[in-house]
């Protein structure tokens, strides 16, 4: 799944956690025996440890076996701005470690930032003595194949029709996509199949995934199913009048979408003009097809004259967002898709 190349020094940068954990496994997987790691792995916090202590470290000869792994977290003198500690660090004592790194260590910097300063000289050595890998967050287009690498890596299968499910539900989050695959994967037993009833039933939900499935019941003039969703986004703890910028949001962008496509953009066009992810398009432009500009019009008053009422006390609010339901899906109900 995740691949190192050897070497004496490694930077892991970004905010992805998973890959930032896999690519640190990998690393003392491939540099300690089982029987020596428990000994061998030191690892500093430099926001409480200065970085010339863990180069003292680094110098030392292992306890026990032939080699051991220095993890230093939060390298803060890589960042442009620099946070204020309490401690000072010598930076120099890194950049002297790095021409002569010592035989039997590897050291492993961990810097769980969106952005470095690339610019900085020790940085601009890290990267000539030792191995720079990025672990920045994932795109919602790649997580089609990492459902499918986790899948393999759990001897489990996830057919290719339901990969988008995750995506909807989990985003882009590796974390939080190995825990929720871990789940299904004790649910079904090894070798077993997810089928979408077990992904829909086991999936943690997020409101915004739910926003979709709103969506499509209204798309569906399936109202039983859409109180269903709200009532389970209610025990949530899910606002109506958020809940109902939620909607507008999807419907605006689902709109905006249509338009475009009639006056011949394409996806990519369209990033442009429409303020949202890429992703978040292309799941607009799959479900436009089902809805005249009229329809979405009415939609869009509808949702407006709601937010209103809402804001003005002028009825209950779950009862509210339950008559705003029933309206959007007469809407559909007493209209024909002729797109």
């Amino acid at each position: 799944m995740v691949n190192v190349k050897q070497s004496q020094v490694y930077l892991l940068y970004g905010e992805e956690s998973y890959l930032i954990q896999e690519h640190k496994n990998k690393i003392i997987q491939k540099t300690l025996k089982k029987e020596d790691r428990e000994f061998n792995v030191s690892q500093y916090d430099l926001e409480e440890i200065p970085i010339e202590d863990v180069v003292t470290d680094a110098e030392t000869f292992p306890f026990l076996g032939d080699g051991k792994v220095v993890i230093a977290q939060h390298p803060v003198f890589l960042k442009a701005k620099p946070d204020k500690l309490p401690i000072e660090h010598d930076v120099d004592a890194l950049l002297d470690y790095l021409q002569n790194p010592a035989e039997y260590t590897v050291l492993v910097l961990i810097a769980p930032y969106e952005k470095l300063d690339e610019r900085k000289k020790v940085f601009k050595q890290l990267k000539k003595y030792g191995e720079v890998i990025n672990c920045q967050p994932v795109k919602e287009w790649d997580i089609d194949k990492w459902v499918q690498t986790l899948a393999n890596d759990l001897h489990i299968t996830v057919p290719q029709e339901i990969h988008e499910l995750f995506t909807q539900e989990i985003g882009a989050n590796l974390m939080a996509l190995r825990k929720e695959m871990e789940k299904l994967a004790l649910y079904v037993g090894e070798g077993g199949v997810v089928t979408k009833e077990i992904a829909e039933q086991l999936l943690s939900h997020s409101a915004e995934a739910s926003g979709l499935k709103l969506v499509d019941a209204v798309m569906e003039k399936d109202l039983g199913r859409a109180i269903t969703i709200y009532k389970d986004l209610e025990k949530l703890n899910e606002e109506p009048i958020a809940l109902t910028a939620l909607l507008a949001s999807q419907f605006r962008i689902i709109s905006q979408a249509k338009v475009l496509k009639q006056k011949g953009y394409g996806q990519n066009q369209m990033k442009g003009y429409i303020k949202a992810h890429p992703y978040v398009i292309k799941m607009a432009l799959k479900r436009e097809r089902y809805f005249t500009n009229q329809e979405l019009d009415q939609i869009m008053d509808q949702l407006a004259e709601t937010d209103y009422s809402l804001k003005q006390g002028r009825m209950e609010k779950s009862l509210a967002f339950e008559m705003l339901l029933y309206r959007l899906i007469h809407i559909k109900q007493n209209s024909t898709v002729t797109s």
